[in-house]
This record gives C-alpha cells, structure tokens and sequence, in this order.
C-alpha cells in the first residue's frame, strides 16, 4: 500500500506536462507517460483530471466558484483535430424574427473531418461535415437566413408558416449580401 501512494503522488512527466484549463488527447500525452493508460486512469481517480470522452481529457481549472468547465473552442478543436469549424445552436434562428421559438439543447458543428452526433464533456454536438462555411466573425443575419433554409426539416417548426414569413420579410435583408450567402453556402 505504502508504495502504491508514492507511486501515485511522485511528479511525473505528463503530470508536469498537462496545464490547468487545456483539453488533451490521450494520444498527445503518450510521449509523457511510459503507460499512459494507466497514468490518466490514475490521475482521473485522483482527480486531477476529467475524462471528458473517450480519449479526451480535461485539467480542471480552478477560481473561486470551483471548477471552470473547458471552454467550448478549445474542446471541438481538439477533438476534431482541427481550428477550422463553426459552432452554434439552432436557437440563434431565433434572432431573425420569423417566428421560430424553440430552444434546442443541442450544438451544430460544420466542420471538415467529422460527422455525426457526438456528446463531449456532458453536452451533445452535432457534427456536420461541410465544404464551406463562414468564419464566426464573418456571420451575418443573411447567411443565418440561408442556413436556416438549408435546415428547416431539421427544426421544430411549421415550416410552411417560416417560409411564409421568411418571403414577407426578404425585403428586410441586405439583397447584395443575400445573394452572396445563397451563392456561397445555399444548398436548395
């Protein structure tokens, strides 16, 4: 028994090696560890870190309130493997005022390399393999007003009465900027 705590509070390279707030790969913790599996499964009972999915793993931060949950960029990057994605909820269709009202517990994730639904760190994404999509910062309520026609079957709403509202309010949207969102991501 005595060995097996020291064993377990010795410093070790991958316990030197994972930061507080950052999201790991099992795979990028192997050159820490000479039995890596067993190190994380260790440190995972010691609670010093999450599993957050299967190999996937969270060094909890910490500031007055307790634990900081791993901030959403940071997961989806590496899980995917990959900077290049754009997340949301379905909720934000809510924004163009056609009437849509539902909240929707899940997150979409246009991406290039994986698709299906997956739940990380307790939360469900939906991954949606895509060959273009826009940059966060370059989303405007036109390219919303596309994405949610690209997606209406998948929404909980009547979409006779969006598509009727939606036809009502298209002079309301910029029509050079509409035209370009249809060309670039339209998909109907």
């Amino acid at each position: 028994m005595r060995a097996q705590l020291s064993t377990q509070s010795k410093t070790t390279p991958l316990v030197r090696h994972v930061r507080a707030g950052k999201v790991y790969r099992r795979e990028d913790l192997v050159p820490y560890s000479t039995n890596v599996n067993r190190e994380l499964q260790q440190l995972v009972a010691q609670g010093l870190l999450q599993k957050l999915a299967q190999g996937m793993y969270y060094k909890p931060k910490k500031n007055v309130f307790g634990e900081v949950p791993p901030s959403e960029s940071d997961l989806l990057a590496v899980f995917l493997k990959d900077k290049n994605f754009f997340s949301f909820n379905p909720s934000v269709y809510n924004s163009l005022r056609l009437g849509t009202t539902q909240l929707y517990n899940k997150t979409i994730v246009y991406n290039h390399k994986r698709h299906g639904v997956f739940e990380l760190d307790q939360r469900l994404y939906d991954f949606r393999m895509k060959p273009r999509f826009p940059k966060p910062t370059q989303v405007t309520t036109e390219y919303l007003l596309v994405d949610m026609l690209n997606n209406l079957s998948d929404l909980a709403e009547d979409e006779e009465q969006v598509l009727e509202r939606a036809q009502k309010k298209l002079n309301q949207f910029d029509a050079k900027k509409l035209n370009k969102a249809l060309v670039d991501f339209g998909s109907a």
